[in-house]
């Protein structure tokens, strides 16, 4: 099983569709499945605080696995996609390091996490 790593746009964008649907997640390209994977600080991105405007993001997170991060060599590494690309938030250069090596990357905006991905090791992008 390879980690599909989900930013906030995908985390929000699947979240408001059938739960059926996400919960076991495939990319048409690959015969392989996809674990879905959270980290936490995307959190801060889909999540307001309040309970009736999240509570569809948290049952889709139910699906998702959540982790806790980056430690830091994992934050040195985004911080070097993030001065290589010249573009992209802190979020977006994290989600790219953890999809390397070899991962993918499901976004909403797909223009920063291709930027960061273009000087990833193996990183594939899939929008949402």
């Amino acid at each position: 099983m390879k980690a599909l790593i989900l930013d906030s746009g995908a985390v929000t964008g699947l979240s408001r569709r059938n739960r059926q649907k996400t919960a076991n997640i495939r990319i048409d390209e690959s015969p392989d499945t996809w674990s879905a994977v959270v980290p936490s600080l995307v959190l801060v991105e889909c999540l307001s605080g309040r309970q009736h405007n999240d509570a569809v993001v948290n049952r889709f997170l139910k699906s998702c696995t959540v982790v806790d991060g980056p430690h830091e060599k994992l934050a040195r590494r985004a911080g070097t996609l993030r001065a290589m690309a010249g573009r992209g938030s802190a979020v977006d250069a994290v989600i790219v390091a953890m999809a390397e090596p070899g991962g993918a990357v499901l976004t909403g905006d797909i223009n920063d996490i291709a930027a960061l991905a273009a000087y990833a090791r193996n990183v594939s992008v899939f929008g949402i």
